[in-house]
């Protein structure tokens, strides 16, 4: 159990820090940045990882019953667009309010969501887990209101108004987007069986497993992300930015960024292997929060709150204190029996 629960908690690290090559970047646009990324992340990276590191490639995938492909391709490709849905409501309400209903959701739903395909826990295992969910969620809100105090503060009165006008509509495309988001979640659940087993028959070892479900995930979801950002760059006529001197060191950079991103998510689905009967609950919560935790540490540690009200920084550490919380009794709960 410890060995996976530090698996779930070092991938959410990793998925929390990965986008930070992004501040090194020059001239490019954010359509330059995340096209290009989420065409690595999603394409190059996970197809070139599967063909290298899975023994028996095309047996595994071309014998791969059809209800599979068509439950992880089709849940895949609605955490794509929950993705972009998110992406649009930041644009509404802020990155942190944003962010903070986004990943709430996705904890609450994904985490509950394999159940449909692993069955419920034992009663006394299922109380710890939804207990510790809540206590999470209350983190989840509360960074959501710490960030909420910080922007109406920062923003000018015209941005504000602006920001109300708009706030509704922002929080209902980000809870939908948590929702098509857990997507991830269940289509990890759907295929590992059938992927550890054939996997394990063609020879391979046991982290092979993680490689493999990612695959069908990454490219089912890599579709629409990839649309999305091709037709942002036509309509924001972003191509000719991509001729720049500092290109071949934003492409590593990138890169790097895309590696840990596929990553991260990786070694979430073998940590929820590690995790046993429950892992894809217990591991799916304990890794967002892992993300959602990194991500404020990160800010705070780059002073983003140095000039937020003492109002806003209590939330703000509320909802730290929450998640901790949480994720010890989420990492608990697994050890009941």
């Amino acid at each position: 159990m410890t060995e996976g629960v530090l698996l779930a908690i070092f991938a959410g690290l990793m998925l929390g820090l990965y986008a930070l090559p992004e501040k090194f970047t020059k001239d490019f646009k954010y359509e330059n940045t995340w096209s290009l990324f989420f065409l690595l992340t999603m394409f190059v990276v996970p197809i070139i990882a599967s063909i290298t590191l899975i023994k028996g490639f095309g047996d595994i995938f071309g014998n791969m019953p059809t209800d599979i492909w068509i439950k992880m391709g089709l849940t895949s490709f609605l955490w794509g667009v929950g993705v972009m849905m998110w992406s649009k409501a930041i644009n509404h309400i802020g990155l942190s309010l944003g962010f903070s209903l986004f990943i709430g959701t996705i904890i609450l739903v994904g985490s509950v969501l394999p159940f449909i395909e692993d069955g419920l826990p034992p009663t006394n295992k299922l109380t710890i887990i939804l207990i510790g969910l809540l206590v999470v969620l209350v983190g989840i809100f509360a960074n959501g209101k710490a960030g909420f105090i910080r922007e109406k503060v920062e923003k000018n009165s015209e941005e504000n108004t602006a920001k109300k006008g708009s706030m509704t509509t922002g929080i209902l495309i980000a809870v939908v987007g948590g929702l098509l988001a857990t997507g991830f979640s269940y289509a990890n659940a759907a295929g590992r069986p059938y992927l550890h087993q054939a996997s394990q028959a063609a020879g391979n070892a046991e982290w092979i497993t993680a490689v493999a479900v990612m695959f069908p995930i990454f490219i089912s979801g890599g579709i629409v992300m990839t649309a999305y950002f091709l037709w942002q760059l036509n309509s924001k006529k972003a191509w000719k930015d991509f001729k720049t001197p500092a290109f071949s060191k934003n492409f590593v950079l990138i890169l790097v960024m895309a590696f840990f991103h596929y990553a991260a998510s990786a070694l979430f689905a073998f940590a929820a292997y590690k995790l046993g009967a429950s892992g894809n609950t217990v591991g799916y919560a304990i890794f967002n929060t892992s993300c959602v935790a990194t991500a404020i540490v990160s800010g705070i540690i780059t002073k983003e709150w140095v000039n937020a009200s003492t109002k806003a920084r209590n939330f703000l550490y509320l909802g730290l204190s929450c998640m901790i919380i949480g994720i010890v009794l989420v990492a608990y709960s697994n050890g009941i029996e």
